[in-house]
């Protein structure tokens, strides 16, 4: 009831604020800039953050023209194409760091502007191999005198520790199931395996292939004239301009002047934000408060190696940490639908078993629909099936279906050390979890019936989520990995799309089908990964359902 009120007076302030400024804006709109200045940093969500209620100590300071979001970035594009008198956008660039997706939905952005008629200039003082293929989208390419384009291709790390672990006095004890399921030759063996190498290679192929056609489009090159630019890297400004990569050299104190624009003297680079835009606009876009509120999505986060128990934010997914998400979430009567977004290579099998029952409890009361756009392996492929849909980025590493059960002994290590210790038991198994010596005959037997099960349980899990038999599933198993391109062509994957695509199917699912709804994040965000921090800090024995591979690509970067 108190609502409606409040509504009513909020929106007459606003309306009451838009035209006590109009005079000043009518004022400005005479000098109505022809540009506007983005600078594309760090990370990017797909969604602003929320911002923090309570914040101690000094606030960072953001650069004004810092985009916040892609959404935010895709809203103010919009504005900016239907502006007649603008000509175009300057995109600064400084230490771009985002997967795969999120790269490909920026280009789509700035190529819808392009379509509108309008102009996309880009610059940068350094620009890697990641960060390149959002720069070439742009109509002119801009880099500093000094600066540097860092494009040397992909490259993926698979380390092995077998044989240092050897020579300290540490021996690792796993049995796996699956020759793919190539996590515990990490701590295992002494060269990487030929089926390792050949997985990372195939993902190498794959993201090496959409740069040379980026490349080639942008910079109007043949595929062969694409690759030779990329194995003639890294280059100084100087080469770049003579090799075609960039248009021109250019100070950013003389970009504005490169753009046609006229600077005051002492006065800050004249290509204004769009903020300083919108001050310049007769009727700038105005957020009303709505009398009907907008549909509510919630995004659960499933990031970071999936561990048991609570806490673990900022390098892991706990299960109970999840679990209480995922309730929450279907708790929220205004969530209509679920996106779980996962970004995980795995990790515990139970824990990752824990959050799957909760997802499913979460589809039985609103649609669960996965999203991945970069990582969904193992035991995140686990959590994720019970969605009731799965999507993936198309160079998502999606799959990995396999475990593997495994401890480490220190025996000889702490022999080394001067440290005697002795192992008394009383049962057959008593000293499985002994981490002064492997494994006894019978403690293997075990340990084989352990990964069989889990094996076992793992592939009928998956079976039924994906309609399909064990068998059929046993034959995408054994720990394989897929893009998310051949995912979904092996049946693991529904569909391949972008978040926001995600967003708004879910709402159709939900039956409240709209481009305008209010995201509720719920969850962790993302972290680097640490496969040897998770390891190394197992007490006894466990089941695990992890994907190395996603780990060296993850880190590639």
């Amino acid at each position: 009831m108190l609502r409606l009120p409040f509504l009513l007076v909020a929106n007459l302030l606003l309306g009451l604020r838009l035209l006590l400024g109009l005079p000043f804006r009518l004022m400005a709109a005479r000098k109505r800039p022809g540009w506007v200045r983005f600078r594309l940093a760090g990370e990017l969500p797909y969604r602003p953050r929320p911002a923090q209620r309570f914040r101690f100590g000094a606030a960072a300071a953001v650069e004004p023209a810092t985009v916040t979001s892609l959404e935010a970035l895709a809203r103010a594009l919009k504005v900016l194409a239907a502006d007649p008198k603008l000509e175009g956008i300057l995109l600064e660039l400084e230490g771009l760091s985002i997967p795969d997706a999120k790269r490909e939905a920026l280009r789509a952005l700035l190529s819808d502007f392009q379509a509108a008629g309008k102009r996309v200039v880009a610059w940068a003082v350094m620009v890697d191999t990641d960060g390149y293929p959002v720069m070439g989208t742009a109509d002119e390419v801009l880099l500093a005198p000094m600066g540097r384009v860092e494009l040397v291709g992909y490259a993926a790390e698979a380390t092995v520790l077998g044989e240092a672990f050897g020579r300290v006095g540490i021996h690792a004890h796993f049995a796996r199931r699956g020759d793919y399921k190539t996590a515990p030759e990490l701590f295992t063996d002494g060269k990487v395996s030929d089926i390792q190498r050949q997985t990372l290679e195939t993902f190498l192929d794959e993201r090496y292939a959409v740069l040379v056609d980026a490349i080639s489009r942008d910079r109007a090159k043949t595929p062969e004239e694409a690759r030779a630019l990329i194995d003639a890297g890294p280059y100084s400004a100087k080469r770049a301009l003579e090799a075609g990569l960039v248009d021109g050299l250019v100070h950013e104190a003389d970009l504005g002047a490169h753009l046609g624009l006229e600077a005051k003297k002492d006065e800050e680079p004249p290509v204004p934000t769009y903020d300083a835009y919108l001050a310049t606009l007769a009727f700038p876009p105005v957020k009303w408060r709505r009398l009907r509120r907008k549909p509510r999505l919630a995004v659960v986060d499933v990031a970071g190696i999936i561990i048991p128990g609570s806490g673990g934010a900022g390098r892991f997914a706990a299960a109970d940490t999840v679990v209480k998400a995922l309730r929450k979430a279907g708790r929220d009567k205004r969530a209509k639908a679920v996106v779980l977004a996962v970004a995980s290579p795995g990790g515990s099998a139970l824990a990752s078993e824990q959050i799957l029952e909760a997802v499913k409890r979460v589809a039985k009361q609103k649609p669960v629909i996965a999203y991945v756009d970069s990582i969904c392996a193992s035991g995140g492929y686990m959590a994720a099936i019970g969605a009731k849909e799965i999507w993936s980025a198309p160079h998502a590493v999606v799959g990995s279906i396999g475990v593997f059960v495994g401890k480490f002994e220190y025996g000889e290590l702490l022999e080394k050390l001067g440290i005697a210790r002795t192992t008394l038991a009383r049962g057959e198994n008593a000293a499985f979890f002994s981490s002064s010596r492997g494994f006894t005959q019978h403690e293997r037997a075990a340990l084989e019936r352990e990964v069989e099960e889990s094996y076992q349980s793992f592939l009928e899990l998956v079976a039924q989520a994906r309609g399909r038999t064990k068998e059929e599933i046993h034959q995408r198993a054994e720990g394989r990995v897929y893009s998310g391109l051949r995912a979904k062509d092996a049946g693991l994957v529904d569909r391949i799309g972008g978040f926001e695509e995600v967003c708004r199917h879910a709402l159709e699912e939900a039956r409240v089908p709209s481009d305008d709804f209010e995201l509720v994040r719920y969850g962790g965000a993302r972290a680097r990964l640490s496969l040897l921090k998770l390891l190394m800090g197992a007490a006894h024995p466990a089941t695990y359902a992890f994907c190395p591979t996603a780990w060296s690509l993850q880190r590639r970067r």
